[in-house]
């Protein structure tokens, strides 16, 4: 177990170090002059200089990586050019709109998913099996950002039930809850969709495994071998989908902070693209990949947890 811990260490360590040279190399290639962004066409040569110097433009791109890698270590990920603060502050700012908006989806997700897909799985070739399979495929073809639309003009435009947009703050509850519903519905129903799926196939393979015809014939309901004995074991794919539907929720939010005009990160990255901001684009799109690479982490520690053969060998 400890050999595993330790590879699987390396290898995310390793793993950041390579996003993070990828990140820096994409984001010191585009074509610009942030100088220029920052003063304006109106700028003259010397100014230009002079900030070019201080932002550190001129130095060689090996120590530029160095000292943006170990600013970001320290929590130091340079001023924002467009708002003019540090980029720190911005990010968390805006971090717990887009957390709240992930895990609320994948609450959702989790909650809506498994009982359709063990439901399906259930009765299998049946017609309710064909209706929430139907519906799966249905969801995973339909974009959230049109969902999204769609909901809007639905609950927001038409019935009036919930509001279209915005965030009012955290100070009053009830109000955050009701704007956060119909951006976690639209993020989460596509993701519902593919882990239904998912978890269908997976119990279909266990329930045609020996020890669960074992269990019914025992006299065991069918509801306690369902979730008791196939959910169980059925849970290595399901926890792999999982994991990298986290991230996906994540990142997926810069779609939809934008269609709700919600202040989270996704919003906070449209912007800082528009204006240029490559101090805070970069910083965003380190953090949309650690948290990537760190849900992939997660699974597979979590993978040992839940599979006692892996576990055996490592």
């Amino acid at each position: 177990m400890g050999y595993f811990l330790f590879r699987r260490t390396v290898g995310f360590v390793a793993t950041l170090l390579a996003v993070s040279l990828v990140v820096f190399a994409v984001m010191n290639v585009l074509p610009g002059d942030p100088a220029l962004t920052i003063l304006g066409l109106d700028a003259t040569e010397d100014a230009l200089a002079t900030l070019r110097n201080q932002l550190g433009l001129n130095d060689p791109l090996p120590i530029r990586y160095w000292n943006w890698i170990t600013g970001a270590l320290a929590g130091d990920f340079g001023m924002s050019h467009s708002f003019r603060v540090p980029v720190a502050g911005l990010i968390a700012e805006r971090i717990p709109m887009t957390l709240a908006l992930a895990l609320a989806g994948m609450v959702f997700t989790i909650a809506l998913a498994l009982p359709l897909g063990i439901f399906a799985a259930a009765r299998h070739g049946k017609t309710a099996d064909w209706g929430v399979m139907f519906l799966s495929q249905l969801g995973i073809a339909i974009p959230a950002f049109w969902l999204a639309i769609l909901l809007v003009l639905l609950f927001a435009v038409n019935l009036r039930w919930l509001p279209p947009g915005g965030f009012p703050g955290w100070s009053d509850p009830v109000q955050a809850m009701r704007a956060l519903i119909l951006p976690t519905v639209s993020l989460a129903l596509v993701q519902s969709a593919v882990l239904a799926r998912v978890t269908r196939s997976s119990a279909l393979e266990v329930m045609r495994l020996d020890y669960i015809r074992t269990a019914r014939a025992a006299g065991l309901s069918r509801r306690r071998v369902l979730w008791a004995h196939v959910l169980p074991n059925a849970l290595v794919p399901i926890v792999t989908i999982v994991g990298m539907q986290f991230a996906g929720l994540v990142t997926g939010t810069i779609v939809i902070e934008n269609v709700f005009y919600l202040p989270g990160l996704g919003r906070l990255i449209f912007q800082s693209i528009s204006n240029r901001d490559l101090p805070t684009v970069q910083a965003l799109v380190m953090l949309f990949a650690v948290i990537v690479v760190t849900a992939n982490f997660i699974v597979d520690l979590l993978y040992v947890a839940i599979d006692p053969r892996l576990k055996a060998r490592t």
